[in-house]
């Protein structure tokens, strides 16, 4: 699997002297003051149109990273695992919900400090398995029109969304420029949903598992460093369901069309239900 490995890039944005060169490494500090980027030809969104976005900010005792992620309910945010662990777990972070414009104090924004962190115990850096991961906030968010949970599928939902366009919602990279840094606006990007075996067959060796479900990546849209751990989602009856964590990219290259990866929520519902306060519907 080493050859595999060397080929993946998680879509996390982070600071360490240990993580290895998967990353384009840049600190949170940093990125605070520096030009723009964000999700690969995507458009900024409305303030309040992903009201369930949330941003991650993971500390480490060498560095700290930027995540997106998703709030499930008024206690608890679903992220990716390599957002709070890389070869450590994360001491500590911040979750900001509400925000559009990250580096403005703005009226909307609600920042928590984590309270626990829990990460799916077959999490593997080294291929990029049972990427999920939950947060505990330290206090109770709060409901309004700019900061509302996101629907998770049905237990009993067993569909593939193969072919349905889906939402990628974050702060991430609009380029593949070396070293530039995090949007400072929301951005979103559509694509449709391709099965598993059309991604397999593109993105071979990789292993695309059922864990697994694949954005497109026609037009260069899609995911981009920075936006690990944040939603994918389509449209069911009306409103926005959450079908994938954002996870990885092969080669590290956002923009020139392969398929971007994401964890597939359905396959991790059970996990999920047990690590939050979140009620499946069945």
């Amino acid at each position: 699997m080493r050859s595999i490995c060397l080929m993946i890039a998680t879509l996390a944005i982070a600071s360490s002297a240990t993580v290895r060169d998967l990353y384009n490494i840049r600190s949170v500090e940093e990125l605070e003051f520096t030009p723009d980027g964000r999700v690969v030809n995507g458009a900024e969104a409305r303030p309040g149109q992903f009201p369930y976005q949330a941003l991650v900010l993971s500390y480490y005792e060498d560095g700290s990273g930027l995540c997106g992620g998703s709030l499930l309910t008024v206690n608890y945010v679903l992220t990716a695992a390599h957002c709070v662990e890389l070869e450590t777990l994360a001491t500590h972070g911040t979750v900001i919900l509400g925000a559009h414009n990250r580096r403005e104090e703005e009226s909307s924004q609600q920042r928590i400090d984590f309270a626990t962190i829990n990460v799916h115990p077959g999490w593997d850096l080294n291929v990029i398995q049972y990427d999920v991961a939950t947060i505990e906030l330290a206090t109770p968010a709060e409901f309004n029109e700019y900061v509302q949970p996101i629907e998770l599928p049905a237990l009993s939902d067993q569909r593939t969304f193969s072919g349905i366009q889906a939402t990628i919602s974050g702060f991430g990279r609009t380029n593949d420029i070396p070293g530039s840094p995090a949007s400072y606006v929301v951005m979103f990007t559509r694509n449709p949903i391709l099965t598993n075996a059309n991604c397999r067959s593109i993105l071979d060796p990789f292993p695309i598992l059922a864990q697994h479900v694949c954005l497109s990546g026609a037009g260069g849209r899609g995911a981009c460093h920075g936006d690990s751990g944040g939603p994918l989602t389509v449209q069911d009856e009306g409103a926005s369901l959450q079908i994938g964590i954002a996870s990885f990219v092969i080669g590290g290259i956002c923009s020139v069309g392969v398929p971007i990866g994401f964890v597939r929520v359905t396959y991790f519902l059970d996990w999920i239900a047990d690590n939050s306060d979140v009620v499946l519907r069945s």
